[in-house]
């Protein structure tokens, strides 16, 4: 192709380089660095950046010194190259071309936002710049077709995509807390804790999907979704998952029809060489021994602690038995300030024999979940990623002194709204005493009670007092061990937060909860991923927090008023269709709130309004 000619395909063209082989020798040096796992990619994507800025034609690897992120190294490594170059090619070879091919020598360059974009048209005129890596020779060899390996995080995160678009309801996209929790179940992986000895997860995989031009990621908060490409990829990869259960139908043709009475019997062989359970056409992963089982063409159980959806062939839910009930504890009560003393809690929860496992909560401190069983696969170097639903109970835990510094500096309030939100109905708030520290606080001990009464009768959490650090772990002891006992005949479903919402607990017509323990669980992940602080918030939550920052409106009065007026605007609006200003004061008084349903008043509504329509200072 001449630099005459135009080139097809493309609105416009891609800027040319003065230097297409130190482009290539860096790409190709950034390719492996990825592939190895290695942060010098970093560094060679941000040489590359600056190669492809700068205008003019460099003769060898010192010059290029001249350039932002060109160290020592990376020039050294491109004249050694460019010594190489020469004795295969000739001392009079250009650099300013690449190697002569059978294709003309070309300016147009990949964009590095891709490293799988091809260099050259491929042989029929047309390139596939997502799919298709780097395609000249090298050493005699193409590089392949990027194709994720089966059960990666790459290969799970498109198939899960590709098979939400086929359905009926699907909104074409995903968030990154469903996007995990779906495509788990098809990756051997964990999305979200590192293997030991990395801080890799499976979620690392979608940068290269990303890059691969097969992923696309929008924010506000986070979407995901496929472009063509990975659409194509994704059916290729659904096609092969499906084909390998074609020959095993047509083995069933050959065999006996069965006569239609009594159950049907699915054989639940281990395949060796997959590590998974054949059922009616879907390969579901499991642990444990070979063996057969009667099944009704009611829900689909097994008898190894699963039940399975029809549409997914994915576990449904956790039965009785295939859970362990575990504490989890937030890293901060074992870290930081008085270390010996938080130690002290570890310790006597091991002295109980406390299951427990020590993590990041975005709220809370304590809360339990229902561990999966999971025993290791026949041929997979790791046992499957164990699921864990929540169960309903969460305790956060004050020391007196942090309750009283909580009160002033208001996070007191806000921490008891995020509990309140965070999906989970049985809050519990642990009071530790503190001995003689507490004589020295900033507030009197009657506000301090009198915040405590607030907490358990107009909040309704459960409160707990306890003495000091040891009675808190006897505390969580008993506690781990009624729940033990609570669930263990229960069969446990999951549901998703987005579905069922973060409202209230459930109340029977004499307002007294359910004593029966809630089985229709959130997963982990998306309960911890919904928790975030200081994640994107909508224009609604964002007008919760203002409100809240009014003395006297509390949580329960800020989601009565945003059940009316969702928005600053539809408030200011309501302001406006008021004849009178004593009209708009009352605006508010009437609104309903919390379980005994008594009215804001007119002294909050007055000072709401007030606040958003006073032009000047407040007096």
């Amino acid at each position: 192709m001449t630099s005459e000619e135009v080139r097809l395909g493309r609105k416009r063209p891609v800027p040319s380089c003065p230097n297409p082989l130190f482009l290539q020798w860096l790409t190709e040096m950034r390719d492996n660095a990825k592939e190895k796992g290695l942060k010098s990619q970093f560094v060679y994507q941000k040489a590359i950046n600056s190669l492809q800025k700068y205008p003019l034609p460099l003769k060898n690897g010192k010059e290029a010194k001249i350039l932002q992120n060109f160290g020592d190294g990376i020039c050294k490594i491109l004249d050694d190259r460019l010594d190489k170059h020469y004795r295969e090619h000739g001392v009079d070879a250009p650099v300013h071309c690449l190697p002569p091919s059978p294709e003309p020598c070309s300016n147009n360059f990949p964009s590095t936002k891709s490293s799988s974009s091809s260099l050259h048209p491929a042989a029929g005129g047309e390139r596939n710049m997502a799919q298709v890596d780097v395609g000249q020779k090298k050493g005699g060899r193409k590089k392949r077709e990027y194709v994720p390996h089966k059960r990666s995080g790459g290969y799970a995160v498109l198939l899960t995509l590709y098979r939400h678009l086929q359905m009926p309801n699907s909104k074409g996209f995903m968030y990154r807390n469903e996007l995990q929790t779906e495509a788990q179940f098809l990756c051997d992986k964990s999305f979200t804790a590192p293997d030991l000895g990395s801080k890799y997860t499976a979620w690392s995989s979608v940068s290269t999907l990303i890059q691969k031009n097969l992923l696309v990621k929008t924010s506000g908060p986070a979407r995901y979704s496929l472009t063509e490409f990975g659409m194509a990829l994704a059916e290729r990869l659904e096609a092969e998952e499906r084909g390998g259960d074609v020959g095993q139908e047509e083995e069933k043709k050959s065999e006996p029809e069965d006569s239609g009475d009594g159950p049907v019997t699915v054989d639940l062989t281990l395949d060796g060489e997959t590590g998974e359970y054949e059922v009616e056409g879907y390969r579901i992963p499991r642990d444990g021994p070979s063996t057969s089982v009667s099944v009704t063409q009611a829900p689909d159980f097994d008898l190894l602690g699963k039940c399975y959806s029809s549409e997914t062939g994915r576990a449904a839910c956790l039965l009785p038995g295939a859970y362990d009930i575990v504490l989890c504890v937030d890293f901060i009560e074992t870290t930081g300030g008085k270390t010996a003393r938080k130690q002290e809690l570890v310790k006597e929860l091991q002295k109980n024999g406390v299951t427990f496992d020590i993590r990041k909560l975005n709220v809370g401190d304590f809360l339990w979940v229902a561990r999966e069983k999971v025993a290791p696969v026949p041929g997979h170097l790791r046992p499957p990623v164990p699921r864990e639903l929540v169960l309903d109970y969460i305790i956060e835990r004050k020391r007196i002194d942090d309750l009283c510094g909580s009160i002033i500096d208001g996070r007191f309030r806000e921490q008891k709204f995020r509990l309140k939100r965070c999906g989970l109905h049985k809050p519990i708030y642990l009071v530790e005493q503190c001995g003689s520290a507490a004589a020295h606080l900033s507030l009197p001990e009657s506000t301090l009670q009198q915040a405590i009464v607030n907490t358990q009768v107009v909040d309704n959490f459960f409160v707990k007092s306890v003495q000091d650090v040891k009675e808190s772990a006897a505390y969580l002891t008993v506690m781990t061990r009624y729940l033990q006992k609570l669930y263990q005949k229960r069969t446990l479903y999951h549901h998703s937060r987005e579905l069922k919402g973060d409202g209230e607990p459930e109340m029977e017509s004499g307002g007294i909860e359910k004593e029966n323990p809630r089985c229709s669980l959130i997963s982990f992940t998306e309960f911890n991923y919904g928790a975030l602080k200081n994640k994107c918030q909508t224009i609604r939550e964002v007008f919760a927090r203002q409100l809240m920052q009014i003395s006297g409106i509390s949580g329960d009065k800020a989601a009565a008023i945003l059940e009316h007026y969702s928005t600053v605007s539809s408030l200011m609006n309501a302001y406006n269709q008021c004849s009178t200003d004593a009209e708009k004061e009352k605006l508010l008084s009437s609104i309903k709130y919390g379980r005994l349903r008594r009215n804001i008043g007119p002294a909050l509504s007055r000072t709401v309004y007030q606040l958003y329509c006073t032009d000047g200072p407040l007096s």
